[in-house]
């Protein structure tokens, strides 16, 4: 018994003697950008990472957004605006980004954004509903991902993909869980490819956040707006029961 407790105790030790060696050190000066700080995840991660010392770019969809993160975090936070089914306006948060970084490198990417709705029976949409969510959920991360990618190369940073769980379970139908399993294909692939810089890709799958941006409030009103626009035909078929469930 004495020796399986000692044998514990030194595998705990070299554990976390391990652990340490991969912890970043020297945090002054490492610039992280981080995608959706308005609400939840990002929010809370630009402040987590602001007051340990990094000099995080939090990107916000809204003005408020902004001046609500700016007002409780350190001067040497920064935020700027973007929406990812905009290529102009990712073309100016990359610029930012890059006049911030002056000349050092971008150190951390977090991307964080993700299209929501609609979510709905694939027979109820259009082509272009998948677009709504797919230009923000995995184009948009797609694009400001490979811009930033001269950054990150030079600060041999790392990329960040936060994926929420639940859209690789595909129960129903839209672009959300496309978005999911792309960002997921997406990063496996850019970690094989940019390892030779290194530069790291990691995935981060956590669960549901109930947040401001998506309620099941928001989700009920955008099936109501595609039922009302089925066609009598589609609607006969499926009927007013099969819509309550």
């Amino acid at each position: 018994l004495h020796i399986g407790i000692l044998v514990s105790v030194l595998l705990l030790i070299t554990y976390c003697l391990i652990r340490d060696r991969h912890r970043v050190r020297n945090l002054s000066g490492k610039h992280i950008f981080i995608t959706s700080c308005d609400t939840g995840l990002g929010n809370s991660l630009a402040k987590w990472l602001d007051k340990r010392g990094f000099l995080v770019i939090a990107a916000c969809v809204t003005e408020r957004g902004r001046q609500d993160l700016e007002s409780c975090c350190s001067p040497w936070l920064k935020t700027v605006k973007l929406n990812l089914a905009d290529p102009s306006s990712i073309a100016r948060a990359v610029l930012f980004v890059t006049e911030e970084t002056a000349g050092k490198g971008l150190f951390g990417l977090v991307n964080n954004a993700e299209g929501t709705t609609p979510v709905a029976p694939t027979d109820w949409l259009r082509v272009e509903d998948f677009h709504s969510v797919l230009e923000v959920g995995l184009i948009g991360l797609i694009e400001i991902t490979l811009k930033l990618l001269p950054l990150l190369k030079r600060a041999e940073g790392r990329i960040v993909n936060l994926i929420n769980a639940k859209g690789l379970v595909a129960l129903i139908g839209g672009g959300y869980s496309l978005s999911k399993w792309g960002m997921e294909a997406f990063s496996d692939i850019l970690r094989i490819e940019i390892q030779h810089f290194e530069v790291k890709v990691s995935i981060i799958e956590h669960s549901f956040f109930r947040t401001g941006v998506v309620s099941s409030d928001m989700i009920e009103r955008d099936l109501l707006r595609l039922w009302n626009r089925l066609t009598p035909e589609i609607r006969d078929a499926y009927g007013e029961i099969y819509f309550v469930e």
